[in-house]
C-alpha cells in the first residue's frame, strides 16, 4: 500500500513534470519484476529510487531507457510517449544513463569514450568523414573541446589519451558520468553510482550530483548508500516487490513505517542494516563503505 507521504511530496514540487511513469508492469516468464509502478520526476529534481535487492529498481530504469519493453503501462517524457521506444530514440529526446556495471570502451582513450557519447549531437555525415571536409574538422574539434569540458566538470584526472581500462575504478565512474553528460540530457539516470567507491570518492560524488542538479538537469539515482541518498535527494521513491510503497522527502521516508517494515521484513542481513541506516541517518554525510558489496553489483530483476 502506498504511504500517505506520496500525495504530500508530489504536491510540494512546483516544477513541471518531466517524466511520468504510470502503471508500469514488467513480467519475465510469469514472474512480475515491476507491478503497476507509478511515479514522476520534475524538471531539475534530484530523486532517489531505493528498495531491497530485487525490488525492481533496475528493471524500471531499463524500461524508461528502452532496454526493456514493458508488459503494460505508459512512460511519458517531456510530454512525449516513449513507451517501448528504442534506446537511441529515447536518448535523442534527452535521457542519459549509467549502469551498475561499467560499460565503457576499455581499449578507447578516456577522451574518445566521452566523445562517443556525443554521437547524437555531432553534425557530420559519411561524406564529411571520408573526405575530412571543413565541416568534419570543425565538428571533430568541437567534440574534443566539449569532451574535455565535461571531463573537467566531473573532476577527471590523469592522461586523457590513456586507455580507459587502465584507470582506477573511481576514475572510470567519472568518465562514464562525463560521457552521459556530454549528451546534454534533460534527465540523467544513475544506477548505483557510489558502488565500489571509497569515502573520499563518495564525498566527491555527492558534490558532483549537486553540481549536475545546478545545471538544471533532473537526476534520478538508484543507490544503496543511505547516507548519500538522504543527503542529496529532494525526494525519494521506495519500491518493494516491484511496487511503490512510499514517495516523500528524506524526512518523511526516514520516519515511514512501511519503508522500515520493507527492509526489516527481509531475512537479508544487508536489508536489515539498510533499514537501520534509513531510520537513524542524520543526513549529515555519506557514510564510508570500504568494501563494495557483491550483492549491490548484481542487476535488480
Amino acid at each position: 500500500m502506498t504511504s500517505p507521504a506520496v500525495s504530500q511530496a508530489r504536491s510540494s514540487t512546483d516544477e513541471p513534470v518531466l517524466l511520468d511513469v504510470s502503471g508500469l508492469t514488467v513480467t519475465f516468464g510469469g514472474v512480475t519484476a515491476v507491478g503497476g509502478l507509478s511515479f514522476d520526476v520534475h524538471e531539475g529534481e534530484v530523486l532517489s529510487v531505493i528498495g531491497p535487492n530485487g525490488a525492481g529498481k533496475t528493471s524500471a530504469f531499463n524500461c524508461i531507457t528502452g532496454f526493456y519493453k514493458p508488459t503494460a503501462g505508459r512512460i511519458r517524457f517531456a510530454g512525449a510517449d516513449i513507451t517501448g521506444k528504442r534506446p537511441a530514440l529515447i536518448a535523442a529526446r534527452g535521457v542519459a544513463r549509467t549502469f551498475q556495471n561499467l560499460r565503457l570502451f576499455g581499449e578507447l582513450s578516456v577522451l574518445d569514450n566521452v566523445r562517443a557519447g556525443m554521437h547524437v549531437r555531432i553534425r557530420q555525415n559519411a561524406f564529411d568523414a571520408v573526405l575530412h571536409t571543413p565541416r568534419y574538422r570543425r565538428s571533430e574539434q568541437a567534440a574534443t573541446d566539449e569532451a574535455n569540458r565535461w571531463l573537467d566538470f566531473v573532476g577527471a584526472a590523469g592522461n586523457r589519451g590513456a586507455e580507459v581500462r587502465n584507470l582506477p575504478y573511481g576514475e572510470q565512474r567519472r568518465v562514464e558520468i562525463a560521457r552521459a553528460l556530454a549528451r546534454e540530457p534533460k534527465m540523467l539516470l544513475l544506477d548505483e553510482p557510489a558502488a565500489g567507491l571509497n569515502h573520499g570518492e563518495k564525498a566527491a560524488l555527492l558534490d558532483l550530483l549537486r553540481r549536475i542538479s545546478g545545471l538544471g538537469t533532473a537526476v534520478v539515482l538508484i543507490e544503496h548508500d543511505m547516507g548519500l541518498v538522504m543527503e542529496v535527494s529532494e525526494r525519494i521513491v521506495v519500491l518493494n516487490f516491484g511496487k511503490e510503497i512510499a514517495d516523500g522527502t528524506p524526512e518523511q521516508i526516514r520516519a515511514d513505517p512501511a519503508v522500515i517494515e520493507a527492509y526489516l521484513g527481509s531475512d537479508d542481513a544487508e536489508a536489515e542494516q539498510e533499514a537501520e541506516r534509513i531510520a537513524g541517518s542524520s543526513g549529515a554525510q555519506a557514510h564510508e563503505d570500504p568494501t563494495a558489496d557483491a550483492a549491490s553489483q548484481e542487476e535488480d530483476r
